[in-house]
């Protein structure tokens, strides 16, 4: 999967804002103070942005990092340009703009680093990034970064639950290669809802709360949401090259049934995952 392709980041913006917890929300926004510190880590093109201020979060300071350049170029103009669509005053600066009263940033850098280099931060958010990075490591920045009583915010984890339906024969097989092709790779994690959980538990902070987060995509009316098939055809083509070096009809099979699904808008995706939120005690 291209984490890197900007349509693919845009078209997902709705899964996400759909199983993004209600409740893990309320208790992220109950505990920020009135003006707050943000760091994004792994902030792509920016999405979860527009949900801050429309969540009331419209002023501090919002710096969003990612090691694609080119993301980074597509946040910055997109975001503006959403903005003022929805008749939001935005005032371009220097280094990024100001909506409201937040002064928003994006910059090419890698997350982990900014962690260490960046302290007294209130608010770490890593959407669908938990699974990218290694667990300690990712804890151990956060609580480098966060000011005491700070709040690590890590929605859209991915939690080892990969399902389609209807139902094939290949699917448990299918499974099992595309989370252990996930987990061959250095720092990923296929079941890394659960390994954060485990790890703030042991360390000196609150896991405030877990939810579910699941992904559920499935066509309506004949046709998919937005752009959603174009997330379901992207997620194909990342099992296709995690099958690639294993060879048996039944898989060749399963993509070619997929595939063939998804083109008569048939095929359902569901990917388990969990919203976490994590405090550092207080001063």
């Amino acid at each position: 999967m291209n984490h890197a392709d900007p349509r693919y980041l845009e078209a997902k913006r709705s899964l996400d804002s759909r199983a993004r917890s209600r409740r893990i929300r309320e208790k992220l926004l109950a505990a920020l103070p009135e003006k707050p510190t943000i760091v994004e880590i792994g902030c792509g093109t920016g999405t979860i942005l527009p949900q801050l201020v429309e969540w009331g979060v419209d002023r501090g300071r919002y710096r969003g990092v990612d090691t694609a350049e080119h993301l980074i170029a597509f946040a910055q103009d997109a975001r503006t340009a959403e903005f003022r669509h929805e008749g939001i005053p935005v005032t371009e600066q220097e280094q990024g703009f100001t909506v409201g009263e937040l002064s928003v940033t994006f910059e090419q850098a890698d997350g982990l680093e900014v962690l260490e280099t960046t302290p007294d931060v209130d608010l770490v958010i890593g959407q669908a990034f938990g699974d990218l990075v290694g667990v300690s490591k990712l804890v151990t920045g956060l609580e480098s970064a966060l000011a005491p009583g700070g709040l690590a915010y890590l929605p859209i984890t991915f939690d080892g639950g990969t399902i389609f339906q209807p139902d094939h024969p290949a699917d448990r097989a299918v499974e099992q290669a595309y989370h252990e092709f996930i987990d061959a790779e250095p720092g990923r994690d296929s079941q890394a809802g659960r390994h954060l959980a485990e790890a703030f538990r042991r360390r000196k902070g609150d896991l405030l709360g877990m939810a579910g987060s699941d992904w559920i995509l499935r066509p309506h009316g004949g046709t998919y949401p937005v752009d959603e098939g174009y997330v379901l055809r992207t997620i194909l083509d990342f099992i296709e090259s995690a099958l690639s070096e294993r060879t048996g009809s039944d898989r060749t099979d399963w993509l070619a049934t997929r595939r063939g699904q998804l083109a008569a808008r048939e095929l359902t995706y569901v990917a388990h995952q969990y919203d976490l939120l994590y405090q550092l005690p207080g001063s």
